[in-house]
């Protein structure tokens, strides 16, 4: 990072941003653009898990940006989609990009598109538009061109973003050649408190699929790392997958400090 970048940066943060830049291993450029905004998704992808483990301990989960940061940066940990994406949107923030809160409807194969709230993404205005997600699990890596109507392919997979009157439609291709709806959603900023209900129903709802496993999910380079429950899934970049159940709770502390870097107790 050059000294300007830094120095810049410390006079706009008010929480340490350079020690969250150093949580998701980034060290490339800091100017507002498409190339760092694809840089730093990856990086935080790659860095930071997806995981619920917080609703399984009983600790209540903050949405506020300095709390999320105590818990994703100083103490290492992951979180869903609220607590990624809200913080991430405050670096993004402080780094100049202009970026809103989005509300998503996700789609349960079972029974359509969910509640509004159910998932935060964020929009990145640019030069271009861009959806970015760093909360949704095993979605797309790299930012999405909000505008563009053809598919946008990210090695195996493919995405592409249907758009009918102000609702968008963010859908995903497989390997197969399947696709399938990810997530509905609309334009319309938002801020923390209109995400409090839908934060408070997955921490507590047992109709929510948050409640009814641990879960936590990091992208590798070539494919994800996931613990569900106390099955190791490892899944590499040619789709292929190795699982393994684990034997009691010492072996779950052991794969979440080494797979994911977390210590629940610290």
């Amino acid at each position: 990072m050059a000294a300007e970048e830094k120095l810049n940066l410390e006079k706009r943060t008010l929480i340490d941003f350079e020690a969250y830049l150093q949580r998701i291993e980034y060290r490339g450029p800091l100017q507002p653009s498409a190339a760092t905004l694809k840089q730093l998704q990856l990086a935080h992808l790659l860095a930071v898990p997806f995981e619920n483990l917080s609703i399984h301990r009983g600790e209540p989960i903050v949405l506020q940006d300095t709390a999320l940061f105590e818990k994703v940066v100083r103490r290492r940990r992951g979180g869903f989609c609220y607590e990624l994406n809200g913080l991430f949107c405050a670096l993004l923030r402080e780094l100049g990009f202009e970026v809103a809160m989005l509300s998503a409807a996700v789609m349960n194969p079972e029974s359509g598109f969910g509640s509004q709230f159910d998932h935060m993404a964020l929009l990145v205005t640019l030069e271009q538009r861009w959806l970015v997600d760093v909360g949704f699990g095993d979605s797309f890596r790299e930012p999405l061109l909000l505008d563009e109507r053809q598919e946008q392919v990210q090695g195996a997979r493919a995405y592409r973003i249907d758009v009918d009157g102000d609702c968008f439609t963010l859908w995903q291709r497989d390997r197969h050649g399947t696709w399938t709806a990810q997530y509905r959603f609309d334009l319309t900023p938002h801020d923390y408190e209109a995400y409090a209900a839908m934060c408070h129903y997955h921490q507590t709802s047992p109709k929510s699929h948050f409640t009814q496993r641990r879960v936590c999910s990091r992208a590798t380079t070539d494919g994800r790392v996931t613990l569900s429950g106390r099955r190791l899934i490892t899944t590499g970049g040619d789709g292929q997958r190795q699982e393994q159940e684990l034997r009691d709770e010492s072996e779950v502390a052991r794969v979440l400090r080494q797979q994911f870097g977390v210590v629940l107790d610290r």
